[in-house]
Order: C-alpha cells, then sequence, then structure tokens
C-alpha cells in the first residue's frame, strides 16, 4: 500500500483539500491510503476552513469530520509521499522530521509539469484556483505511483 501524507501551514485549507482530493480520486482502489497535516500548532483542533468546504462541496468532493493536526517525527516512517503545498513549509517541516534520507518529501506541484507552490488561499482568497492546482497535482501524483 502507498501512503501520501498531504502537509500545509495549518492543514485547515490546502492539505485537508489535497487529501479529499486524492481520497476521491482513488475511492474505487484499496492501495493507497491519505492523511493530511499540518506543520504548526496554530490551528489544531480546526474544522476544514468554511471557504475550503464550499469549494470542495462546490466539485462534490466529500470529505468527513476533519480536524487539523500537527505533523509528528514518526510520520516520515509511516508515510512513502510526504508532500507539502509551497516551499515555505519544507523548513517546519524538516525541523520536526529532521531529516530526509529517503527521500520522500516533495511538493505537490513538482509532479506536474509546471512545479512551484500552491498559494496560500487563506491570504489570496482564490480556493478555485487553489483546488484546480491541487486537483492537478493529487492526478499526476497518481500517474507517478
Amino acid at each position: 500500500m502507498t501512503k501520501i501524507l498531504f502537509i500545509c501551514h495549518g492543514n485547515i485549507c490546502r492539505s485537508p483539500m489535497a487529501e479529499y482530493v486524492m481520497k476521491d480520486l482513488v475511492k474505487n482502489r484499496d492501495d493507497v491510503y491519505v492523511e493530511s497535516k499540518a506543520v504548526s500548532t496554530e490551528e489544531i483542533g480546526n474544522p476544514i476552513y468554511p471557504p475550503a468546504v464550499k469549494t470542495l462541496n462546490k466539485h462534490n468532493i466529500p470529505f468527513g469530520n476533519h480536524r487539523a493536526r500537527q505533523i509528528k517525527k514518526e510520520d516520515y516512517t509511516e508515510f512513502d509521499y510526504l508532500v507539502v503545498m509551497e516551499e515555505y513549509n519544507l523548513p517546519r517541516l524538516f525541523r520536526i522530521l529532521g531529516d530526509d534520507p529517503e527521500n520522500k518529501v516533495y511538493k505537490l506541484l513538482d509532479f506536474t509539469s509546471t512545479p512551484g507552490d500552491i498559494e496560500d488561499p487563506w491570504y489570496t482568497g482564490n480556493f478555485e484556483k487553489v483546488f484546480q492546482q491541487i486537483t492537478l497535482g493529487c492526478k499526476c501524483l497518481l500517474e507517478k505511483i
């Protein structure tokens, strides 16, 4: 089984959107497991941010009773792919994990033909653009695995 962990700053916008988009893409498969977590502690316990919920609903992406959680060092051994949304997430991630000896850490858009960062919609308000980037990244990641 391939295990994927999506990671963003607070685990209330991008990483849960990626988690549920990927879960929807693999809903008829039992060989892919998906979760999401944060690099920060500031949103721990909070649900998905309402504009992200609205965007998921708009695209008929089901989601559960998500609550923000922070990544732990042990997650490195549990997951095959640790996928961040932007460069900004990497220093915080490595402070928690230490190193990446097995080359498991990626940015989501690195799997696409247009590598780069997925902007934080908390600041931009552009949840639709972020949804489209996440969907493309998830599809390309799924092709890789």
